[in-house]
């Protein structure tokens, strides 16, 4: 990718960078978070966003707790916990932002009695490990997944699950990337993704900036573009799935896979093994998050919308694993989807929260 969505700045008293996703793609603008709360703040507003990037802004963001710290062992894991307590309270949906939290919080207990500098470098190095493995697995991703993507096919994908939404080339579009570095022709239909056009402003500004054909449609244009036989997949990334499956993913991917099937449109989730959440058997148990209703009421500043309606604005819908052709990880395709398959190639050895 020719931008880093996130990246440390400094030895072990730096900072966390990353790109303010909420300006683009007018303003291409990198804001620096000094403290835990600024980092809370970034993912609760979307500034940093995607399920895999946000898991690598809390890893940081633990580090960003440890800036300056002295004393006994004890009392800096009393700080790493209180922070890694405070971003988990940011988003519910995202179980990367869990998964690395835990991973932050074991790695700590296990380094040891070290003098408090030592031990806080060692912090630092998981987190650049989560971040550098988030690269590889995304790389994988498209590799294997490219396999699915024959030349001259287009996709249609929904929200953002690029080099945006990850440490390093995405999920769902790692599938074109690598397809496209293989000397494929690959054209994109992106979804607008309301209510915060995700894929017009992010997938659309992405693709284009990579030289990969894109239009835009909106969301309600997806049928007419799959019943016109325009497009010959959907790939869409993901924010939790569940033993057996069933995806959580932006709102309005469920929709996608039913139109999908009414059409015989492949419908492929990508994802990182990290993403799956082995502890809940199906997707009736993802909790989901449901946000401000001013991003349905209003366009930017200006209302759209009566006042003292009601609202419903979930951020995400959970698709059943029957309407899912296969789901791409790093390690493989997953494919029929089910829970032994899901097992055998995301078991706990391989990350992922079990």
């Amino acid at each position: 990718m020719d931008f880093q969505t996130l990246r440390w700045k400094g030895g072990v008293d730096g900072c966390l960078c990353l790109i303010d996703q909420t300006r683009l793609p007018v303003e291409f603008v990198e804001i620096e978070c000094h403290e835990v709360d600024q980092v809370w703040h970034a993912i609760r507003t979307l500034q940093v966003r995607g399920a895999p990037a946000i898991g690598i802004a809390a890893a940081y963001g633990v580090c960003l707790s440890l800036r300056g710290a002295s004393g006994r062992v004890e009392q800096l894991i009393a700080r790493l916990d209180a922070a890694a307590e405070r971003l988990a309270g940011s988003r519910p949906t995202a179980v990367n932002l869990f998964w690395a939290l835990q991973r932050m919080q074991k790695a700590a207990r296990r380094l040891g009695d070290l003098p408090a500098s030592q031990w806080r470098e060692a912090v630092l190095a998981e987190a650049h490990a989560i971040c550098e493995e988030d690269g590889r697995m995304c790389r994988a991703i498209g590799r294997h997944g490219a396999k699915l993507l024959a030349d001259g096919t287009a996709v249609l994908t929904h929200c953002n699950a690029g080099g945006l939404a990850t440490g390093d080339y995405g999920t769902a579009l790692a599938l074109i990337y690598a397809a496209v570095e293989q000397g494929k022709k690959i054209s994109v239909f992106a979804d607008e993704t309301r209510p915060l056009l995700q894929g017009a402003r992010l997938t659309a500004w992405e693709l284009h900036r990579r030289g990969v054909p894109v239009t835009l449609i909106c969301d309600s244009m997806a049928a007419v573009v799959m019943r016109q036989r325009r497009v010959s997949a959907v790939i869409v990334g993901a924010d939790r799935i569940a033993a057996n499956g069933d995806t959580a993913n932006k709102i309005g991917t469920y929709g996608l896979a039913v139109l999908a099937r009414a059409h015989q449109v492949p419908f492929y989730v990508a994802a990182p093994t990290s993403t799956f959440d082995l502890t809940i058997a199906s997707g009736e148990m993802i909790p989901i998050e449901q946000r401000d209703e001013q991003e349905v009421t209003q366009w930017g500043a200006r209302r759209i919308a009566p006042e003292g309606i009601g609202v419903f604005n979930p951020a995400f819908d959970v698709t059943p694993a029957e309407l899912i052709s296969a789901i791409v990880t790093e390690n493989g395709v997953i494919q029929p989807v089910g829970e032994a398959a899901v097992r055998a190639v995301c078991g706990p050895q391989n990350g992922g929260v079990s």
